[in-house]
């Protein structure tokens, strides 16, 4: 027995070497970490349960009969973070560059079978130069049975990528499917084809790091959720995305402890929104002082920032936020915002995390490039995702809510749960001074003082209308409350909406606006 125990010790050193140690010091000199290291860093210590590890590939064309290596490339199994079980994979660039094959396949598509049996999240670390070309359609067959189980997991299990290096052709559309995807400066790169295609067919000139890289896919495409210098980053706030998460979808999102009596004032507040209704102020100072620690998780930094979603507490509880920035377009709805605001709040609905909205929003961006681009098709998604979603929802109105914007925010009459303003809110059809000059177009025009007939219907019309006492006075609005109290306000709807209970109509599945 001794002489079988040595073996298998001796053959479990040689598996976790990948590709050898050549192999791993070319990894380490692009900056990047081995797939083993990125699990150290990932899971809790001591955590990690592999499985597949002697697993290698099936095949003989090309010489590959003579290049078998334990593993094939990607390591998989189980491991904690947080103390929670999740499952996981990372690819091994160290052998055949991570690429693809039958057999590497296969360990995915095992671990993912599990993760959604037993309900836990999956976490995938990609590092691959795409399919294994020796392999030929085998390997394409495998991506195809990867991306079918990330969509038969969307909506049941919570599903991470983070692309650490190439990703290219169909192996683009995994990270994809999933629900968030992280990537590092400088080492990951992303695109269906690469820059000498490109240049081939479209006579375009482009980098790397220009078509594909993390920022571009961060600022431009939306493809990238978060994007960070290292990959230490990376692990660390996947981590951390982790823990405002639940396991599956009939799952709660972990509580944390909360101290329910201190002193809940945040005098700040009142001092935040501007005298001139046009001032632009950041909302982001609104959602710090709101959430418990001032600790938020942006998700989509980068991407359309005249809308802002990510996680937070507030009173101990889990939500996703989703709030207008009037820093950027004056915090008008477009065709990239509402997408991004749209999927946040589907992904939040899907596995029970609460929504908190803090609107302040003029209406949606005119112009015919918004319009030939399909603004009603895209900017109905969010209004889609609101309308669609059973959680416990809170709005806070905090300046503008104009027209139809008013309505998709999360307004009362889409189900919105508890509706507050603020005595700064402007609840209408439209700003004052278009309306103005719609309803008073012909006194305006013939008086012998246009402006100073403008100004004065201007004034009556602010006074009477421009402020949420009308909504309040319907019931739109649940109540009007002071500023420095609003934190107060939210921790005590959201305790209350604890049990919240609400149902859509059966059918096979939605068919959202696409």
């Amino acid at each position: 027995m001794k002489e079988k125990i040595d073996k298998l010790i001796k053959l479990r050193e040689e598996a976790k070497l990948g590709g050898g140690s050549e192999r791993i010091k070319a990894q380490h000199d692009k900056g990047k970490l081995t797939a083993r290291e990125r699990i150290q860093l990932l899971v809790d210590e001591g955590s990690f349960n592999e499985i597949d590890m002697f697993v290698k590939h099936r095949a003989s064309d090309f010489g590959l009969e003579k290049q078998k290596i334990a593993g094939d490339g990607v390591i998989t199994g189980f491991a904690k973070i947080n103390g929670r079980q999740v499952a996981l994979f990372s690819q091994d660039f160290t052998v055949f560059g991570g690429s693809l094959s039958e057999s590497h396949a296969e360990k995915i598509c095992k671990v993912m079978d599990m993760a959604m049996k037993i309900g836990i999240p999956m976490v995938g670390l990609n590092d691959s130069g795409g399919a294994r070309i020796q392999e030929g359609v085998v390997s394409l067959g495998g991506y195809a049975e990867i991306f079918l189980r990330n969509t038969l997991a969307s909506g049941v299990v919570p599903q991470i990528s983070a692309v650490l290096g190439p990703c290219a052709g169909g192996a683009v559309y995994s990270p994809a499917i999933t629900d968030y995807v992280f990537m590092v400066r400088n080492t990951s790169h992303m695109f269906v084809t690469g820059p000498n295609v490109v240049k081939t067919v479209t006579h375009e000139e482009v980098s790397f790091e220009d078509l594909g890289g993390a920022d571009t896919h961060a600022a431009k495409s939306g493809v990238a959720h978060f994007v960070f210098d290292s990959e230490l980053e990376v692990l660390e706030n996947i981590r951390k995305l982790l823990s405002y998460l639940p396991l599956n979808w009939k799952d709660l999102p972990p509580e944390k402890d909360f101290d329910l009596t201190k002193n809940l004032i945040e005098v700040k507040l009142d001092g935040i929104i501007p005298d001139t209704p046009n001032k632009p102020y950041n909302m982001k100072e609104i959602i710090i002082l709101l959430l418990d620690e001032g600790d938020f998780l942006e998700v989509h930094e980068n991407y359309a920032q005249n809308i802002i979603v990510g996680f937070g507490r507030v009173g101990g509880v889990a939500v996703g936020v989703v709030a207008n920035q009037p820093m950027v377009l004056a915090g008008v709805l477009d065709i990239n915002s509402s997408v991004k605001g749209a999927r946040f709040i589907r992904f939040c609905d899907s596995f029970n995390i609460p929504l908190l909205v803090l609107e302040d929003v003029p209406g949606f961006l005119p112009g015919t490039e918004q319009e030939w681009n399909g603004i009603i098709r895209h900017g109905s998604k969010l209004l889609f995702a609101f309308c669609e979603a059973t959680v416990p929802k809170v709005t806070v109105i905090i300046r503008k809510a104009y027209g139809g914007a008013y309505d998709v925010m999360n307004s009362k009459h889409i189900r919105g749960d508890f509706n507050f303003a603020w005595p700064s809110a402007e609840i209408a059809v439209m700003g004052p001074k278009g309306a103005v000059e719609i309803i008073f177009k012909k006194e305006i025009t013939s008086d012998k003082n246009p402006e100073a007939k403008l100004n004065e219907k201007l004034s009556e019309y602010i006074e009477k209308f421009t402020n949420p006492y009308i909504a309040a006075e319907r019931g739109y609005i649940d109540e009007v409350i002071i500023p420095k109290e609003t934190k107060i306000k939210i921790i005590q709807a959201f305790q209350l909406l604890k049990t919240k209970v609400d149902t859509n109509p059966k059918k096979k599945h939605c068919n959202i606006p696409l």
